[in-house]
C-alpha cells in the first residue's frame, strides 16, 4: 500500500541521537532519520555517497580542510572516499539517503556503529 510518511511524527518516535532509523526505501536506498547532538567519529564511506538534508535546527560537517555550516532545509552529499565528521552543538533532526548497506560509522566501528537499524 502507498502510504504518506509524515517527518515530524516518525521523529517523535525516538529521542536517542546518532541512531538513525530507516522511514523508507526505494531502488536500494535507505531513507533515515537521526538526531545529532555533540561531535560524531571522524569517519568515511569507501563505496558510497551520503546525502544529510537538515530537517531541524543546525550542524556543521567537518572535514579535514574546511567546515560546512548546514540549517534547516539545506542539504550536502559526501562523496564516498571523503573523511568528515558531522558535529552538532544544539539537537539537530537530519534526513539521511544513502545506499541500504551503508554503514553509520563508515570504515569505523566503534560504540557509535549500528550495524542493524530499526524502521519505524
Amino acid at each position: 500500500m502507498i502510504e504518506k510518511v509524515s517527518l515530524a511524527e516518525k521523529l517523535a518516535l525516538f529521542s536517542d541521537h546518532w541512531t538513525p532509523k530507516v522511514v523508507g526505501e526505494l531502488n536500494g536506498q535507505h531513507i533515515k532519520l537521526v538526531k545529532f547532538a555533540g561531535p560524531f567519529t571522524w569517519h568515511r564511506h569507501d563505496a558510497e555517497d551520503e546525502m544529510f538534508l537538515v530537517v531541524r535546527g543546525r550542524f556543521r560537517m567537518e572535514f579535514r580542510d574546511r567546515d560546512v555550516w548546514l540549517d534547516a532545509g539545506e542539504f550536502i552529499i559526501v562523496p564516498r572516499g571523503v573523511e568528515h565528521r558531522p558535529v552538532a552543538d544544539e539537537e539537530v533532526h537530519v534526513l539521511l539517503f544513502e545506499p541500504a548497506t551503508t554503514l553509520n560509522t563508515g570504515n569505523v566501528v566503534n560504540e557509535r556503529t549500528v550495524e542493524k537499524l530499526d524502521w519505524i
